[in-house]
């Protein structure tokens, strides 16, 4: 059965990609392009699940994104993106750009889940996918999820000049333990209210337009908890350990190779990535110096889980967290080119700037820093929760609708 599942699902992958390549020569934009290919893997695989087991979930899930992408093709043409007035003179974003991309996938967002959902009520009388990933736990744990994603966000975007964000720790721990679609919310929403709602210090206006990439963000890790991806594996044999090493060394290994050639290839400045305490509030240059303290505590963990508890959850990590920050770059590099002209007032922006004086255009600049930060960045964010999770006691995990995916296995 779970091998019939990877076929379908490697047939879908294949033929959205021969789309995606096609339309790409014939000369569509590289993210149309992928978009469309991603709808298309989506309906092939939905379409041969329905065909094989009679399962409607895949075809409600590929109706709603077929909605989505719609809904967000006509937003575009009747949204207001060309105003250089509306550029803010302290983030340099477009606000009237931002503001109408944030409100067009909203739009969208909400027709995707009302198409989707809609077809599960008409079909079954009830909600039973949403009904076991909320109540009064995961609710609570996704107000704390949106607050440690502003906090340590705005920290990131407002005082340091590193290319990570740290935004979706919250997103990612609340995916993990409660479900996908309650870690969708928590990006999303938190992107929103961080935009409009929350006040300064800590507001961020660029947020809500990069509220698709927390949703994707969020359902990724809803997914790979339910798979038990970060479940703990300590005292493996060595063999595995070995294997499960040479993957944590290998990605790890890449991820510096690509920053490094960035610093010592494209930058002829020097850049200091530490907030100035005369030019930045004080509450941010603290809460700078525990972010830069994060990401060497996960650089150094990652092999202590490997070497001192010969954990292989460790590989586990490095694999989510380049994944799904291949996926969150992809998503973001259109958004950050065509809505921000590549300047999102963050840390990220020296990147895009170094890449566009090397002689690449805004999309390949902004697709370049993505594909060197938000692996970094997530593979960090991943080992924060996993951490997060070692240290909460199994009787509290096992009350949320996943919490069970995160517990060791218990041996025979």
């Amino acid at each position: 059965m779970e091998s019939a599942r990877w076929t379908r699902i490697a047939l879908g992958l294949a033929v959205g990609a021969v789309v995606g390549v096609v339309m790409y020569a014939t000369g569509q934009v590289w993210p149309l392009a992928a978009a469309i290919g991603i709808i298309v893997a989506d309906v092939v695989y939905a379409g041969l699940t329905l065909a094989q087991t009679r399962e409607w979930g895949p075809m409600r899930v590929a109706a709603g994104l077929v909605a989505f992408a719609v809904a967000t093709y006509i937003g575009i043409g009747l949204g207001e993106f060309q105003d250089p007035d509306a550029v803010d003179p302290t983030t340099f974003a477009n606000t009237k750009a931002a503001n109408s991309w944030a409100l067009i996938l909203t739009i969208a967002m909400v027709i995707g889940a009302t198409v989707t959902y809609g077809l599960e009520l008409v079909q079954t009388g009830r909600l039973a996918s949403l009904a076991g990933q909320f109540g009064t736990r995961t609710y609570l744990l996704m107000a704390v999820g949106i607050g440690v994603n502003v906090i340590l966000g705005q920290t990131v975007a407002s005082a340091l000049k590193i290319p990570i964000y740290l935004d979706s720790i919250g997103t990612i721990l609340v995916g993990v333990l409660c479900g996908p679609i309650a870690g969708a919310l928590t990006g999303g929403l938190g992107n929103i209210l961080w935009s409009y709602v929350i006040p300064p210090p800590f507001q961020y206006q660029p947020a809500a337009a990069f509220a698709i990439t927390a949703v994707a963000i969020g359902v990724i890790a809803g997914l790979l908890g339910r798979a038990g991806f970060l479940r703990p594996r300590p005292n493996r044999p060595y063999g595995e350990l070995l294997a499960g090493g040479a993957v944590t060394v290998a990605l790890v290994g890449v991820l510096a190779w690509a920053a490094s050639q960035a610093y010592t290839r494209i930058f002829e400045t020097e850049i200091n990535f530490f907030p100035d305490p005369a030019t930045v509030n004080p509450l941010f240059v603290v809460l700078a110096y525990l972010a830069v303290a994060l990401v060497v505590l996960a650089v150094l963990g990652l092999f202590a889980l490997l070497l001192v508890r010969r954990d292989l959850t460790a590989a586990y990590v490095v694999v989510a967290g380049v994944f799904t920050g291949i996926v969150a770059a992809l998503i973001s590099a259109p958004i950050a080119a065509g809505v921000f002209g590549g300047v999102t007032a963050s840390g990220t922006d020296f990147l895009v700037a170094a890449f566009r004086q090397a002689g690449a255009d805004v999309y390949a600049a902004t697709t370049g820093q993505g594909l060197i930060s938000d692996p970094i960045d997530k593979v960090t964010t991943f080992f924060t929760v996993y951490l997060i999770l070692s240290a909460l006691a199994n009787r509290f995990k096992a009350r949320f609708p996943q919490g069970e995916r995160v517990l060791e296995e218990t041996s025979a």
